[in-house]
């Protein structure tokens, strides 16, 4: 119980210190989501989003080994694939222990219903979505996963799209994923990421800055990511605002 409780503590400061002023009603959401599955903010399990909590991958990962699962089988479903228009489907199954029947999920993906921050990886996405999908089953979480959701909410801003010959100043498919591998790998804040860009390039919105300014931006956020995380994270905290202030 002492630990459940020091745990929500920690989860409330860090989340107010992302977040600024959080509601009554939110913040008796974390703290139930504490209590029942130990989903920590510090370690990138859980993110607030438009005043709603989202889940992520790596803490339902996380879950799933505190809880001893057995195993996850992921396969796609061919009949819901087409390579060429970057549309994919896939099943998962999730097996809590060796005697269990396995609890299903799927997760598609095409341009359509994915971030642009992930255009060029739409068969990623949807394993990871039917992942998400069956281990929410399978632990009983009514959450939705940040990854099932198409755009992050009031962020409208998109990194600028690649033109047609890869020149000018598109940040194409390469960048991109870069970008959300490093997010993911490293379980940073999305919105703080963005925030801190924009600074970095000096511009008002990404759209108005160069490739190189985002290709620079990648490269100085992945070494610095990779040498002290920590110091990393006390950069984009500085960018946390209350809610009411990000303009979108």
């Amino acid at each position: 119980m002492m630990k459940r409780l020091v745990t929500f503590q920690c989860n409330r400061r860090i989340a107010r210190q992302l977040w600024g002023q959080i509601s009554p009603t939110v913040l008796s959401g974390l703290k139930d989501l504490t209590s029942e599955y130990l989903l920590s903010v510090a370690s990138g399990d859980l993110l607030l989003l438009d005043g709603r909590w989202y889940v992520t991958h790596s803490g339902l990962l996380g879950l799933a080994r505190r809880n001893r699962c057995a195993g996850i089988h992921v396969q796609p479903v061919p009949a819901f694939c087409d390579a060429s228009a970057q549309r994919w489907a896939f099943a998962a199954t999730v097996y809590k222990s060796k005697t269990c029947r396995g609890f299903v999920g799927y997760g598609d993906a095409d341009p359509s219903n994915v971030s642009p921050l992930v255009h060029g990886a739409e068969m990623r996405v949807a394993e990871t979505r039917a992942v998400n999908r069956a281990l929410r089953k399978a632990y009983g979480i009514g959450l939705c996963s940040v990854e099932e959701i198409g755009t992050i909410p009031n962020t409208g801003e998109k990194l600028p799209p690649q033109n047609a010959n890869g020149n000018g100043n598109g940040a194409g498919p390469k960048v991109r994923d870069r970008l959300c591998q490093i997010i993911r790998q490293h379980k940073l804040d999305p919105e703080l990421v963005k925030a801190y860009a924009v600074d970095f390039c000096g511009t008002k919105t990404l759209r108005d800055a160069t490739r190189e300014q985002v290709e620079n931006f990648v490269q100085q956020l992945a070494d610095w990511a990779e040498k002290d995380r920590n110091a990393l994270l006390c950069q984009l905290n500085s960018y946390a605002r209350p809610k009411q202030e990000v303009v979108a």
